[in-house]
């Protein structure tokens, strides 16, 4: 059974950092591909970045670009988001998720239906 179990989200001031985490078990990391979303009150759920398991290759939406940083640690079966210079406006519920069976990241890895698997989520505050 394939389960992602989200952590590390909190309140932090703006310009602050945090770090997720999502431990996967059920799966390993040689053919899939790991979404970050995130969904804010009232607003659809939205892709943050992506890494598949070819070669690494990495997306991020242009709203994070340069301030978050996604990684994996395969040994770990553990992916992370590195959140720098936080802003209010990424107050949300963070989640991850996997695409199973593909080695890398889709072009639209940003679309919900393309991945099979979500994780509970966890919250993300950042304060003026």
């Amino acid at each position: 059974e394939v389960q992602l179990v989200e952590s590390g989200g909190g309140l932090v001031q703006a310009g602050g950092s945090l770090r997720l985490s999502c431990a996967a078990s059920g799966f390993t990391f040689d053919e899939n591909a790991i979404g970050w979303f995130r969904q804010a009150p009232g607003k659809e759920r939205e892709g943050v970045s992506c890494i598949g398991s070819s070669d690494g290759n990495i997306y991020y939406a242009d709203s994070v670009k340069g301030r978050f940083t996604i990684s994996s640690d395969n040994a770990k079966n553990t992916f992370y988001l590195q959140m720098n210079t936080l802003e209010p406006e990424d107050t949300a519920v963070y989640y991850c998720a996997v695409e199973t069976g593909v080695s890398q990241c889709d072009r639209a890895w940003w679309s919900v239906p393309m991945y099979n698997y979500w994780g509970q989520g966890t919250q993300v505050t950042v304060s003026t």
